[in-house]
């Protein structure tokens, strides 16, 4: 089995913003301000922006195969969002994985849906519910209750949304690290200061995060036993070491402790 771990970061819209509610001439900084006042007005308090007005900055992903665990960030440094999205469609495409995350379906997969549908990009294997491969008509990544898209959040709860928690939460509960260094309400400032390797190292935590996390969930539900679940935790310690990248290095010195 082929397994994609992901997780993605974003800020406003604000080429989107202007658009949709006639900002032109306003700086980045005071359309985001606008957009978030309109959003506020709405909701009566929140400024949380619908999912449609966010830009993804980074798309992170674990591949995890029998013979192979990659943790990296899609693209480089420089890739606009369309590379971005285009290249984690295109591994739906090659690889057929299992899709994993937290409130990916929540957020995520909605947001990289507005988000293709933007940049026109091609996702058919994603959408694919049957009609040109039976086996998706039983097992797809549009359908809640199907495995194709494990969003842990979701499952964990029950599907009731009172009983969701924070993968932060979750994951220092189970012992390992969480968040380190960033959290999602910081992101749009770094994106601002010019920390795109700051954003993009975070969102690779997170999603080391959600797959150990992920581990856990197979354990309990009898796909892993003992041993194989402290296998599949050693190779993780592995490839952060023998990567020895900043980040890693701390993500490890945490977990340790």
């Amino acid at each position: 089995m082929n397994l994609f771990v992901f997780d993605i970061e974003t800020v406003p819209d604000v080429e989107s913003g202007r658009r949709i509610f006639g900002l032109d001439g306003l700086s980045d900084n005071d359309t985001v301000k606008a957009m978030q006042h309109h959003r506020s007005q709405q909701t009566g308090g929140s400024d949380f922006l619908p999912l449609h007005l966010h830009k993804i900055v980074a798309i992170s992903v674990l591949l995890k195969q029998a013979d192979r665990f990659k943790v990296w960030t899609l693209g480089d440094i420089e890739s606009d969002e369309k590379d971005q999205v285009q290249r984690f469609f295109n591994g739906i495409d090659q690889y057929q994985p299992t899709l994993v995350s937290w409130n990916g379906g929540g957020f995520d997969l909605p947001v990289l849906h507005y988000r293709a549908l933007l940049h026109k990009v091609d996702a058919r294997q994603y959408w694919e519910m049957g009609e040109e491969d039976r086996n998706y008509k039983w097992d797809n990544y549009i359908n809640r209750f199907h495995w194709k898209h494990i969003d842990l959040m979701d499952v964990l709860a029950g599907f009731q949304p009172r009983a969701s928690a924070k993968l932060d939460q979750i994951a220092t509960m189970l012992g390992f690290p969480g968040k380190m260094g960033m959290d999602g309400s910081k992101v749009s400032d770094n994106y601002l200061a010019g920390d795109l390797a700051g954003i993009r190292d975070y969102c690779e935590t997170d999603v080391l995060n959600t797959y150990l996390v992920y581990l856990r969930f197979e354990l309990m539900r009898g796909n892993l036993d003992e041993k194989r679940y402290e296998d599949h935790c050693a190779e993780v310690r592995a490839f952060l070491e023998a990567e020895n990248k900043p980040h890693f290095q701390e993500f490890l010195q945490a977990w340790a402790s």
